[in-house]
């Protein structure tokens, strides 16, 4: 139901909505104002459970429906593409809403925690004719596409090992922000609320996204080893080490934490038979072979504009992160979901600092040892380090998507 646009504007203008409008929604917002500013889109709906905060650089238009009942809004007002940006345990339902109601969908990270979700997922889009993109903006990055074209060039030789360090810090008043904040499951279902699923999400699909670059063919993993740790009584992981060991390619190692002491943002380093790279994924820095240091490699597309264009041009604009794209990435979270609980750390492990809901616990010696984990394709037990537990190990072996 694509409209036309205002005299004077380019192109159709295409009714935009967003259900969980609040929170992250607002950075959502903040981008639909822009394209709706450029006379791409109308924004026809919000939704959240909450009254819906104000956001000064995207004010709500008079004429966009505001409400707590997702449903209600898809009859009335009848959007072309809906962004859903509510907790991971709601994406399916509301999803299958969006799609029975005709309209496309930008969903965030992780879009599903199961791959029996994803295929379901699958079907509806096959059923209904939809298409579905997934938040991981990073996947837009001009840095990823300079790291992809150093690696058909050569210039890296054979890539032998990926890996990603992160190190990070979340507060005690994180974990106090929603009622599945640091949940394993809710109400029955799952919820994944730790360090790999959540805010370092990123990490583990720019890690195979890299991987499926090296490779030219999406990763298809043969086993997961996985351990987890947690400096607190949740039920999820705040600092883990994980490896994939594609059937094709080289493995691939994540060792993340939200329990760091010095903050490193993310780092994918990527190491062939005739140099390494590094890309520093959330602030598009990128270095090759034979330079110096981290250069930022400005320009990343968005998602939702993407999304747009590929609506208008299905077949000469590709999807940059297409549900399809996240198959291995919900692979690792259903071996998530299946693991022990995450080993909790004893208090002479951690330094503490700030009180109340400014609360922050470190592990003594982590960011050193997450370091020496990523550049050395190795997990925490493999390293001597004290604390660490021996690795839950998954067989994906006949892993599919479909």
């Amino acid at each position: 139901m694509t409209r036309d646009a205002p005299a004077g504007t380019p192109g159709p203008v295409t009714r935009v909505a967003l259900i969980g409008a609040n929170g992250h929604g607002r950075s959502h917002r903040r981008v639909i104002a822009g394209l709706q500013a450029a006379g791409r889109v109308r924004l026809v709906g919000l939704v959240d459970v909450r009254p819906v905060e104000d956001e000064p650089e995207a004010p709500v238009p008079a004429d966009t429906l505001v409400g707590t009942d997702h449903r209600a809004m898809l009859a009335a007002a009848e959007p072309d593409v809906v962004v859903l940006c509510t907790p991971p345990h709601t994406h399916l339902p509301i999803a299958s809403d969006v799609l029975a109601a005709g309209a496309d969908l930008l969903m965030e990270k992780p879009p599903v925690l199961s791959m029996a979700e994803h295929r379901r997922l699958v079907d509806l889009l096959a059923r209904t004719g939809r298409v579905c993109q997934v938040g991981f903006q990073a996947l837009g990055s001009a840095a990823l596409a300079e790291l992809a074209a150093a690696i058909d060039a050569g210039r890296l030789g054979t890539v032998t090992d990926i890996s990603t360090v992160a190190s990070w810090q979340r507060s005690d008043g994180y974990y106090a922000r929603a009622p599945w904040a640091g949940r394993r499951t809710l109400d029955g279902r799952p919820v994944l609320d730790g360090a790999l699923a959540n805010p370092l999400a990123h990490a583990v699909m720019q890690s195979l996204a890299v991987a499926e670059l090296a490779t030219g063919a999406p990763v298809v993993p043969a086993e997961i080893e996985l351990e987890r740790y947690r400096v607190r009584p949740i039920e999820v992981d705040d600092t883990a080490t994980l490896r994939v060991v594609p059937v094709d390619g080289p493995p691939i190692v994540v060792a993340v934490t939200l329990a760091g002491e010095d903050f490193v943002p993310g780092e994918v380093i990527v190491t062939g038979t005739a140099g390494r790279a590094v890309l520093e994924y959330p602030t598009d820095r990128l270095r090759l072979p034979g330079e110096a240091g981290l250069r930022t490699v400005p320009g990343r597309r968005g998602l939702l504009a993407n999304l747009l264009d590929h609506r208008a041009d299905p077949v000469g604009v590709p999807l940059i992160a297409p549900l399809a794209r996240t198959a291995p990435f919900t692979a690792v979270l259903e071996a998530v979901t299946g693991a022990p609980e995450p080993t909790l750390l004893d208090d002479d492990r951690l330094v503490t600092t700030g009180t109340g809901a400014d609360r922050v616990r470190s592990i003594r010696g982590v960011n050193a040892a997450l370091r020496q984990a990523a550049e050395g394709g190795l997990l925490l037990s493999e390293l001597p380090v004290p604390w660490a537990v021996g690795p839950h190990r998954v067989d994906l072996t006949g892993f599919t998507a479909t």
